[in-house]
């Protein structure tokens, strides 16, 4: 295939022509924006734009001579596929977090080479790790060039779609509230200034919500809390005239999005009267390069990312609302589905609409908190995959149907995940449903003291599989924000490295999701949301103050699939009252064929 037949291996030509004009032997693409967002603005979109890998996490590293996207396990069969005949190669890693491509470039670069990132999308922490292994193999790192810029001459413009307001009921502490809370603990740090821009930490600040990035209710911006006024860089005439006279009033100072480092630079004629406060790990390097050499920096998270991790009692109270309204149109599309079945053409595309369609019909609903995931047999062994009008199955005979899907209400976000039998499942198939069931129900009905940190929690659910020698290559469990990102810390059930600010609190919301992947064959993961609430034991309080998870999530787990012969009786005592409580919550939201098949789904067995 050469560069007149593939678009990626004309993109590479061009940007290696960019790169060898400004001496560059490798360029570093992180999937990253000036925010260290997760989900990408068009813009920022380059590692996707220069190698065809969609996925939503990955590196890219292009040399003149090679290029490679790393990846981990959840993306490794659509990574294959997308970078076939791209020229770009796949390096598989075990986890999101891993910097197997800074050893790559350590090893692949010669000598007194040049590496180059653009400091503009590079986080603090990891341009700190990438410098020293650099230094230490002898290489040369330039973080000023913005080398896509040169190379990609259609390049998306930054969003201009409109700031609103999220308001009471559903934002029952104002924004006031927050920032004075943000202040004492600045306070705490002698911090005199706070810079944040991470976009869901100035969403919630803010009681702002916007549309600049898909699946996530957030919009660009930087802030800075200073003693006496809150300035909110945001894109000029994003924030309508009515809502900045209300800011402005509850003192927020409207700057252009631009102004962002020459208000950092700025501090510097404050002297020694200015301590800011900065996440390393949520503020990028160049961000941090603005800031004058005279302003006394502290390193720490950033207290709203603990803060609305923690949500509060009303909070919750709407949250599991939007869980039964979410539940409610489950039961709707599934009711659809099995009577369809066999009867009707049905796709994986089909699944995504009439899901969606559902999802759309309920209260208080905005969108979709992630594309939703229907892959049916072997395509439900990639974790992450999609699909498309052009790459689709059709579901029919006889395997599993994975569906991972979620929606944005004013009050939640959800995120849930079931697997359903297509015709008849055999007993692997129903030994690995059950074994994922058991590790779903052994972490959900965990006790542990306030203050565990999440990652220990990690081996609960996966406990059950181990014992038959299973493993799943991603996290159990990851934070969801309120009306906000789908994916928040700062806890996470997984096996990453323990840290003080992973402590489990009340009101954190949590997804528990293990799963087992056969490749070529099918997929199971089972996935309910559940909230951190006080427990009361028989100790009462001796050995200090413990938690349980209240699972939020209500909707059936499929009991078709389940191999009694693994199930111990408690186990089935937790299955049947969890289906009491779910045809309890959901009967007065659905109605004709959606509650009778509330009603046979949620049936003791």
């Amino acid at each position: 295939m050469d560069t007149r037949t593939n678009p990626i291996r004309a993109r590479l030509v061009t940007l290696r022509e960019v790169m060898a004009r400004e001496g560059v032997d490798a360029l570093l693409v992180p999937s990253a924006d000036p925010h260290l967002s997760e989900y990408l603005p068009e813009r920022w979109q380059g590692r996707q734009h220069f190698s065809g890998f969609s996925g939503s996490m990955g590196t890219l590293v292009v040399m003149m001579d090679k290029a490679a996207v790393f990846a981990d396990s959840r993306y490794w069969v659509q990574a294959e596929a997308e970078l076939q005949g791209t020229g770009v190669d796949l390096v598989k890693i075990p986890t999101g977090t891993a910097t197997h491509h800074v050893n790559w470039l350590t090893e692949q670069v010669r000598r007194g080479g040049t590496v180059a990132v653009d400091a503009q999308v590079l986080g603090l922490a990891a341009a700190q790790m990438l410098r020293s292994a650099l230094d230490g193999a002898g290489i040369v790192l330039r973080t000023d060039l913005d080398l896509l810029q040169g190379a990609w001459p259609e390049r998306p413009a930054l969003p201009a779609e409109a700031v609103y307001a999220h308001r009471a009921p559903h934002a029952p502490l104002p924004r006031s509230a927050k920032v004075e809370q943000v202040r004492q603990a600045m306070a705490r740090h002698g911090a005199t200034h706070h810079f944040v821009s991470t976009v869901d930490d100035i969403a919630w600040l803010t009681n702002l919500r916007g549309s600049d990035v898909n699946y996530n209710p957030v919009f660009l911006a930087h802030l800075l809390i200073a003693p006496e006024q809150v300035t909110l860089f945001v894109g000029e005439g994003k924030v309508p005239a009515s809502l900045a006279e209300e800011l402005q009033a509850q003192g927020f100072v409207l700057s252009p999005y631009a102004q962002a480092p020459a208000a950092l630079a700025a501090l510097d004629s404050l002297g020694s009267n200015a301590v800011l406060l900065l996440d390393p790990r949520r503020v990028t390097l160049g961000l941090r390069q603005a800031v004058g050499a005279g302003v006394k920096v502290v390193e720490a998270i950033n207290p709203s990312t603990l803060l609305k991790s923690r949500k509060t009692a009303e909070e919750a109270g709407f949250i599991r609302e939007a869980m039964a309204r979410d539940g409610a149109a489950m039961c709707a599309f599934y009711a659809w589905f099995e009577q369809a079945l066999g009867r009707e053409r049905i796709t994986e595309v089909t699944v995504d609409e009439r899901l969606s369609a559902e999802r759309a019909k309920q209260p208080g609903f905005v969108g979709l908190s992630f594309p939703v995931i229907a892959g049916f047999a072997a395509n439900g062994a990639m974790p992450h995959y999609r699909a498309t009008p052009d790459s689709h199955a059709v579901i029919e005979g006889h395997s599993l149907l994975l569906i991972d899907s979620g929606g944005q209400y004013l009050g939640g976000t959800t995120d849930i995940t079931r697997v359903w039998p297509v015709g008849d499942v055999n007993a692997a198939m129903k030994r690995d449903y059950t074994l994922v069931l058991k590790g779903t129900m052994a972490l959900s009905r965990a006790r542990f003291p306030r203050g565990t940190l999440s990652p220990m929690l990690d081996a609960l659910a996966r406990a059950p599989l181990w014992e038959q020698g299973i493993e799943f290559g991603h996290g159990t469990g990851h934070g969801v924000g309120y009306f906000l990102n789908v994916h928040e810390g700062p806890q996470s059930i997984s096996k990453a490295i323990p840290e003080p600010h992973m402590a489990m609190e009340p009101g954190m919301i949590t997804s528990i999701e293990p799963g087992v992947y056969r490749p070529g064959q099918w997929g199971v993961r089972i996935e309910n949301l559940v909230m951190n609430v006080a427990a009361t034991t028989d100790e009462n309080g001796v050995f200090g103050e413990f938690l349980e998870f209240e699972t939020l999530t209500l909707c059936p787990i499929d009991t078709r699939c389940i191999d009694r012969t693994l199930m111990r009786e408690d186990e089935i005592r937790w299955l049947n009252a969890y289906h009491a409580t779910v045809q309890e919550r959901l009967l007065p939201l659905v109605e004709g064929d959606a509650r009778a098949w509330l009603q046979e789904r949620t049936k003791a067995i």
